[in-house]
């Protein structure tokens, strides 16, 4: 899929009988998901944009409204699709911060120079995000900068970490 659109979170289950479907938010604040007024839904192998009529908080998770969607039935068969949104439209970041879909896909190389693997996925775990890497085996790697986390070339598709192969 395209590097210009970023996933923000995915299409959950039906609400109620009107077409409301419940969202997974991947972004950091539920609000953050709330901003945006189209989002893009995959579509086999790329991305379709889709209007967002409503959409709010709900309990400790989010509801939306999507147009074209009315009732149950229509809705459901959304379940599952990621949603993006344009990184043109995510605000820009500061030095040194990154979007995790921008660590995802990079080769995580140690102290010693050994390749480790590649970030597969991001956990997050409250205190810090997790690093999930895939080589010949799997490692969980506290995301710590200027601790476990050395350096990051996106140019390169390269993080250098402190960590020892277990």
């Amino acid at each position: 899929m395209s590097s210009d659109y970023i996933v923000i979170g995915k299409v959950g289950s039906t609400y109620g009988i009107k077409g409301w479907l419940k969202i997974t938010s991947f972004a950091a604040s539920l609000e953050n998901i709330l901003a945006y007024g189209s989002w893009y839904l995959t579509e086999g192998t790329g991305w379709k944009q889709i209007e967002v009529e409503d959409c709010r908080e709900h309990g400790k998770g989010i509801v939306a409204k999507l147009a074209g969607f009315n009732n149950p039935e229509q809705a459901r068969l959304l379940t599952g699709k990621l949603i993006a949104v344009k990184r043109s439209e995510l605000p820009a970041l500061e030095k040194h911060d990154y979007y995790w879909a921008d660590l995802e896909g990079l080769t995580v190389i140690n102290q010693h120079n050994e390749v480790l693997g590649k970030v597969i996925y991001l956990i997050a775990t409250g205190s810090n995000d997790v690093l999930v890497v895939k080589g010949d085996k799997e490692h969980a790697i506290p995301y710590l900068p200027n601790d476990v986390i050395v350096s990051i070339d996106l140019d390169k598709k390269v993080m250098h970490v402190k960590w020892e192969e277990i």
